[in-house]
């Protein structure tokens, strides 16, 4: 099983480097851990991997006790406002803030507990509204609001892609994301730091690799198909 995973990262890791191209940094590696029970998870830090996304509020909580030590959780699901409160001490990064009833809560929760949030705001770029997210000319006006809320800090965007096989739509969205990004991180918004583009996952991450993700999302690359069954 090890050398299965060992292969399936060294395969991703080249085929980001090779995408990237020179232009930009390769992406790092958040491996999606959801539906993986700890054993299943623990070989990631063999591989160097220290950040793992997990979906479920249930999810981070149960895991959290034992990988805690390996591993830096990032929230990358669409999070209630009234679950908030069990993750903001076990989170390094809540990547889905996209409305602002959640800002409002995770800067509550955070300054009762004497934190700081980190937080990624989470845009459809296809206007999806399933998925979560906000519309791409909702950012601006919503980056302004939330900037000045002392317990959350934005350090930049994250985007979920429409399940598709029209490349050169999706490379559209990427390439437009990653305008949006650029343009946000060049205004310098007081309380901002736009540093952060999560965008791509198991099925589009090469091309998200290609038009300047820092940070991709893989799961099934990485892990294998999730056992529903479980």
């Amino acid at each position: 099983m090890e050398a299965l995973l060992r292969q399936r990262y060294d395969s991703a890791l080249s085929a980001i480097a090779q995408a990237s191209e020179g232009r930009y940094e390769p992406p790092r590696i958040i491996a999606v851990t959801k539906t993986h029970a700890v054993e299943e998870i623990l070989p990631l830090s063999s591989l160097g991997i220290t950040e793992i996304g997990e979906n479920r509020v249930q999810e981070i909580v149960e895991k959290w006790p034992d990988l805690k030590e390996k591993f830096r959780f990032h929230c990358i699901g669409r999070l209630q406002t009234n679950k908030v409160k069990y993750i903001i001490d076990k989170v390094c990064l809540i990547q889905s803030l996209d409305r602002m009833n959640l800002a409002l809560e995770i800067d509550r929760q955070a300054q009762k507990a004497g934190v700081v949030m980190p937080v990624l705001i989470q845009v459809s770029p296809a206007g999806e509204e399933q998925k979560g997210g906000m519309l791409p000319e909702e950012v601006r006006p919503f980056l302004r609001e939330v900037s000045r809320m002392p317990g959350l800090r934005v350090q930049g965007l994250m985007a979920v892609m429409p399940n598709t096989q029209e490349q050169d739509y999706l490379a559209g969205l990427f390439r437009d994301m990653r305008t949006l990004f650029e343009q946000l991180r060049d205004e310098a918004i007081p309380g901002v730091v736009m540093q952060e583009l999560s965008m791509g996952m198991s099925g589009d991450y090469v091309l998200a690799a290609r038009h300047g993700a820092t940070m991709v999302r893989l799961g099934s690359a990485l892990l294998g198909p999730r056992d529903y069954s479980k």
